[in-house]
Order: structure tokens, then sequence, then C-alpha cells
């Protein structure tokens, strides 16, 4: 085969993978929409997404070890989050809260040597019960709660296709990170780390955990919100400065 012949082949092939993976970006994008307000359109995230697929069309490497879909489901999820990063829709005062009830478990489990409660919290916060809940509703429908929430940096978690010569520290960063993440979970509250699992791990949506507990979904919003929160506090270490 001449190199002309070579190169349409290859763009045939990068085509196909496109053509095969396309439902791949509308899955990731309807799974984000359970997370995210009514304002994020699922267009635009798809569109995102489509633009993500490309670029891991153009980049895929098969000899490095993972499959297509892997490397590509990074890559379109990432897409989409730098497009919903764009035009940060989340209003101030959400940011504000977040980082106040971290720091109010935080403080309240330094001083108890325990999981703080609820009302522990609020009571640190100088709120109502009842305020406090709406507080963990609006971080969780307001933003997305993922690794840079943890004050991780993205570049802590990353594929063999990005490594170069560090490599082998990358791999003990990465596992180091991931074990120590499993650990925080652990110590989590039962029903947190329930709630975290099937959000995470099964894929639930909120009304689906909500179903499975027997509670509301706005109760599995606020467990949700005060989980990740909890565990914001307790990867102190892992914080970049």
């Amino acid at each position: 085969m001449n190199n002309k012949a070579a190169a349409y082949q290859q763009l045939d092939d990068k085509s196909k993978l496109v053509e095969q993976h396309a439902s791949l970006v509308k899955r990731i994008a309807h799974h984000l929409m359970a997370r995210l307000p009514a304002s994020v359109l699922v267009d635009d995230l798809i569109q995102a997404g489509m633009i993500g697929l490309l670029e891991a069309s153009r980049n895929f490497d098969g000899s490095k070890g993972a499959s297509f879909e892997t490397f590509a489901g990074i890559r379109i999820r990432g897409s989409m989050l730098d497009e919903i990063r764009k035009g940060d829709w989340t209003p101030r005062s959400v940011h504000k809260n977040s980082r106040a009830i971290a720091e109010a478990i935080s403080q309240v489990e330094k001083d108890t040597g325990r999981d703080a409660r609820d009302n522990e919290v609020a009571e640190k916060l100088q709120v109502s019960m009842e305020e406090y809940h709406q507080m963990l509703n609006e971080v969780n429908a307001g933003r997305m709660v993922g690794i840079e929430d943890l004050g991780i940096t993205e570049d802590v978690i990353t594929t063999e296709q990005s490594r170069g010569t560090d490599a082998p520290y990358d791999d003990l960063l990465q596992g180091s990170f991931q074990k120590a993440l499993a650990h925080a979970i652990t110590t989590l509250p039962e029903r947190e780390a329930i709630v975290l699992s099937l959000y995470y791990d099964e894929e639930l949506n909120l009304r689906e955990i909500g179903e499975v507990l027997e509670v509301s979904e706005s109760r599995i919003s606020q467990i949700h919100s005060q989980a990740m929160l909890r565990l914001k506090t307790r990867m102190q270490s892992w914080r970049v400065a």
C-alpha cells in the first residue's frame, strides 16, 4: 500500500471510530445532565462532546494498551466540562456556601473527633436546619462535584497517552491518590458512602437513589453534597496550594 492509500485508510479508520462512538457522546451528555441545572442544554454538551470525540480519534494510540472507548470517554467528558466552565452559571453565593460548609464540617470534626452531624454544622454556620439543607441543595444543583472540587488538579488523573518521561511517577501519584480517596470514602457515615457508591459506581441519578433508600430526591441531594464536602475536608493533604 503506498503512502497516499495508507493515509486514506487511516482517515477512513478514524471516521469509523467517530461514527461508532457517537452514541457514547449522547450517553455521557445525558448522564451529566442528571447532575446539572436546566439552564445547561444537552445539545451544547453533545456538541462539545463531539469535538472531544474527534480529538480522541486523532490522538488515540492503540499500542498504549487502553481501549478507544476508555480513552474517548475521558476526552469527551473533559470537553463537556470545559464547555460548562467557559460560562460559569453558578452564583457566587453557591461557591461561598460550599466553602463555608466544608470549613464548618472540618472545624466540627476537629473539635469532636468524629463525623460532623447536620445540626452541628448548621449551628457552626449559625443557620437553621432548614437553611442548611437548602444550602446543600443549592450546592448540589449549582455545580459539578468531581476531582477538581476535592482540590486536585486534573493533571493528577491522567491517561497513559498523555504521559511522558514522568510516567512512573505519574502512576505512583495516581495510585496513591486513588488509595487515599478510597480510604476517605470508607470513613464517611454509612449513608453518605452508599449514596456516593450508587451515584458514581452504579451511575444512578438522585431520584433513583432516593427510591432505593426510600427518601426524597431532595434529601439525597443534601446527602450527596454533604458527602462530597466532607471528603473535601478529608483530602486536605492532596489540595494544591
